[in-house]
């Protein structure tokens, strides 16, 4: 597979050579995720686990947060530029390329950039291109301009993105109150220098990590020494995220209410963010059977006593690396909005208040567990678990110790975490028919 020479290139899977050669393949043992920072500050991580299809992932510190008034709305452009020609492969090679290997490349996007190559014979040279090579023809990027516009129409038809979108610009002063989506004002006017040059200040090794699922770690080692180290240096710092608690309504005709009403909470990584997903899944993160009541969900329980109109409530829980938000988020009829809200609102002062018993908290901290454990799950789930990990510290944690720290979460964590829910600045953010929905400084 060019320009990689025949070491580098990864060892067809177990189930593949198994096939080949006809016989039984033995002696695989179950390894550990292995864990290495280089000189250039770029984090390799890798598990073994065998599988016929390797998983392999460029992660990138670099997200709409670093963007600045001049590049406001790069990132998403970025997004979608991402299977562009580079100075390596152009588009139409990349897409067959990738599609005669029966290979799949991907871009997720979450908070930070994580190209996500699949292939039962890995390539590398697609995914090394699109990461570290991309020329953002000027023409190409012109012609992101309707998609560009195709994504933020279909951002609009969903409430939820409103309402987290507006939360977020309520919240914060900087940083974390950009938007996903390319403003209004911006779109046409990203051109091939704003790309460059925020790639150019953000793509540099010590903020990527390379992972692989099914991939030995040497080799894996070898491919980010040879072609991964691009730019020295930390790159773009970016603004700390300062928390300022505001509103932001978008009133319309629907029928239903959408609300979130937050305070801010604490940054991933913290044993206090630890004692805020406890919370949340102790206060309702979401139905744990399918179609089910959720009758053992505290904001559930609260909020029926308060109207008899249909309606759902969850705790919304998000965490950064330096700042986070905690809050409810509920989805009521316009005529019961001020019920609702009123009442999820109260089902945290009542935690805080130390309404809370062990058997809660047991149960709590059982579901946090389930729902961490089942997220890795799948091959996805778990590459962009060790991806994330390792671009935020540098390591790994294991199940077991993440299970460990959650069972030191105390009732006393947990109460405190309410309490500073309920004195902490408010930030809100409702959509729909807004008669009925009380102002942030009325709940």
């Amino acid at each position: 597979c060019p320009p990689f020479p025949c070491s580098l290139c990864f060892q067809r899977r177990l189930y593949a050579a198994q096939a080949a050669r006809k016989v039984e393949v033995t002696g695989f043992q179950p390894q550990d995720v292995q864990v290495t920072r280089l000189p250039s500050g770029l984090v390799i991580a890798s598990l073994e686990n065998y599988s016929p299809a390797s998983k392999i992932g460029v992660f990138v510190k670099a997200g709409c947060r670093y963007e600045t008034p001049e590049n406001v709305g790069v990132t998403h452009l970025l997004r979608l530029a991402s299977n562009l020609t580079t100075k390596g492969a152009s588009a139409f090679k990349i897409c067959r390329g990738v599609e005669a290997v029966g290979g799949n490349l991907r871009l997720s996007f979450k908070i930070t950039f994580a190209f996500l190559f699949e292939c039962s014979d890995t390539v590398m040279e697609f995914l090394i291109n699109v990461t570290t090579a991309p020329e953002f023809r000027p023409w190409e990027v012109l012609d992101l301009t309707p998609r560009v516009i195709l994504d933020k129409a279909q951002a609009a038809q969903s409430p939820q993105i409103g309402v987290i979108e507006s939360l977020h610009q309520a919240a914060y002063k900087n940083a974390l109150c950009n938007s996903l989506y390319c403003p209004d004002h911006m779109v046409g006017n990203i051109q091939s220098e704003h790309l460059h040059q925020f790639v150019q200040n953000n793509f540099t090794s010590a903020r990527m990590a390379l992972v692989g699922l099914g991939v030995d770690h040497d080799v894996l080692k070898q491919v980010g020494e040879q072609f991964l180290n691009i730019r020295s240096g930390a790159g773009s710092a970016g603004a700390k995220a300062q928390y300022r608690g505001g509103e932001v309504r978008l009133p319309g005709t629907s029928s239903l209410v959408h609300a979130a009403v937050v305070s801010q909470s604490a940054a991933a990584g913290t044993g206090e963010a630890l004692a805020f997903s406890v919370l949340q899944h102790l206060l309702g993160a979401a139905p744990n059977v399918k179609r089910g009541a959720a009758v053992s969900n505290k904001l559930v329980q609260g909020v029926a006593k308060a109207t008899t109109d249909p309606f759902d409530v969850s705790a919304f829980n998000a965490s950064y690396s330096d700042s986070g938000l905690f809050g409810v988020y509920t989805i009521c009829q316009a005529a019961a909005a001020a019920e609702v809200i009123r009442a999820a609102v109260a089902q945290v002062k009542a935690v805080a208040d130390g309404g809370v018993t062990a058997a809660d908290l047991t149960r709590a901290k059982a579901q946090l567990k389930a729902h961490f454990m089942m997220s890795l799950e799948t091959s996805e789930g778990l590459l962009e678990a060790v991806g994330a990990q390792a671009l935020a510290s540098g390591s790994h944690q294991s199940t077991e110790e993440i299970s460990k720290n959650i069972d030191n979460v105390s009732l006393n964590d947990v109460a405190n975490a309410a309490k500073k829910f309920v004195t902490g600045k408010k930030s809100m953010a409702s959509s729909g028919n807004l008669i009925n929905v009380p102002f942030v400084d009325e709940i």
